[in-house]
């Protein structure tokens, strides 16, 4: 066991990850050595960031503590802490059931963690963090909470309302992390399009993604989590305008029937929702669009998911995920819908509709080929550099694969590539 060192494993979405990096950065200020999503943890403190979205998540965040449990139980372990989405919902319950962990968190308190251990919070380097992504990409959390409450979404209950970060605030992050060698901003929040209300009194997504897209050695910025109703369209201008902006769009549109929008509280029809993705493409040419839906919802009949599958069909998304409804105790929908499809039918309706999708994906796919794209390169795996143009965000969406024979390529920087073939997932190239 090496004394000093903090094994850190993060569970759920890229905002969790964004915690974490700000705790490695505190933690290694205070002299720890620290290791994340390690394959084999051998420290003698290990943190568990949680996530508490929906039931299969949830389950794999328990099971990772229990398996840490275990460890500290086998004397393998000095000390268990929690932090994250699961302990900030069930902290007095997780309390009870597993005594092992020293302490449970909550989203927001992670800081209290330190001073246990008998370490101060800096606050000068509040908005610093040790990336744990390769070094020229990061994800830029610009907000915390959410005020949309969908009926079927527990995130508002977990995270409370919607708190914008200061525009100046993100700008001095993003001048920090490109002076760590970022170029790429993967901008990320439960919802997007709701940044500023709170602290400017109107959207302000616009502006701060002009802002950021000022700072020099901002290469590519890529938005991620938008919500349809009421969408800044003046955002479709800044994706215009600037080269730096990616032509691409994360937004979650889950279901496309009045009846089915109006159930989930989604405060958008299906005109408005055709009419918005009609727009986006007119205004931004080229725009890659990805989006999620989810299947079985309570009151979801066979004609809702036949519109649904007319949607996936008439749409032709880029990039598309989805997902089976999963009941959350306390969300509008557990607390006064019945949960009444059968697992076996949710199922049946996701593999449809993302046999669907797929068939699409190859298609499109194949239309990049003999077409030039700048493409950036993460890594290098087996006899390929694998890279990303700038309509694939990192872990989500295809990426470029690029044959060593083509020549000795540098992490980070940016080519030209001309794309020879496809598969149904990924793009084959060669240098320009």
């Amino acid at each position: 066991m090496k004394r000093k060192t903090v094994d850190i494993i993060t569970m759920g979405c890229s905002k969790n990850l964004v915690d974490s990096e700000q705790l490695i950065r505190q933690l290694e200020e205070e002299g720890y050595c620290v290791t994340h999503d390690s394959e084999s943890p051998k420290g003698e403190i290990a943190v568990i960031n949680t996530c508490g979205f929906i039931g299969d998540a949830k389950e794999e965040s328990i099971n990772m503590i229990l398996e840490f449990a275990q460890a500290k139980e086998e004397g393998d372990l000095e000390k268990l802490y929690v932090m994250g989405c699961l302990s900030e919902r069930y902290l007095k319950e997780l309390s009870i059931e597993i005594p092992q962990v020293d302490k449970f968190y909550g989203k927001f308190n992670w800081k209290e963690l330190l001073a246990d251990l008998g370490k101060s919070y800096h606050d000068e380097f509040c908005i610093e963090r040790s990336l744990t992504t390769p070094k020229h990409y990061a994800y830029l959390k610009i907000s915390e909470g959410c005020d949309r409450k969908c009926a079927y979404c527990a995130i508002p209950i977990i995270t409370g309302r919607h708190v914008s970060k200061p525009i100046e605030e993100i700008v001095e992050e993003v001048k920090y992390l490109v002076s760590l060698g970022v170029k790429e901003f993967q901008v990320i929040a439960q919802e997007l399009t709701y940044y500023g209300i709170d602290l400017y009194k109107k959207q302000m997504l616009p502006e701060l993604i002009e802002q950021i897209s000022d700072v020099p050695g901002v290469e590519w910025i890529r938005l991620h989590y938008a919500y349809p109703a009421h969408f800044p369209t003046d955002l479709f201008r800044v994706m215009r305008e600037r080269d730096n902006v990616c032509k691409y769009m994360d937004i979650a549109l889950q279901h496309i029937s009045d009846n089915m929008l109006s159930k989930m509280k989604r405060h958008v029809s299906k005109e408005e929702t055709y009419g918005l993705i009609e727009q986006f493409r007119k205004e931004v040419p080229g725009i890659h669009l990805r989006t999620t839906l989810m299947v079985g919802h309570p009151g979801e009949t066979e004609e809702d998911f036949e519109e649904l599958k007319e949607f996936v069909h008439k749409a032709q998304f880029d990039r598309m995920g989805a997902f089976t409804y999963s009941e959350e105790e306390g969300t509008y929908s557990a607390n006064n819908y019945e949960d009444s499809i059968p697992q076996e039918i949710k199922q049946a309706r996701l593999d449809e509709i993302m046999n669907i999708q797929q068939e699409f994906a190859g298609k499109l796919s194949a239309q990049k080929v003999g077409k030039e794209f700048k493409v950036i390169i993460d890594r290098s795996e087996g006899d390929y550099y694998i890279g990303r143009t700038e309509f694939d965000s990192p872990e989500v969406d295809p990426e470029v694969l690029i044959h060593h024979q083509e020549g000795e390529l540098k992490i980070g920087h940016f080519y030209h590539v001309l794309i020879t073939d496809s598969d149904e997932f990924d793009l084959f190239g060669k240098i320009i």
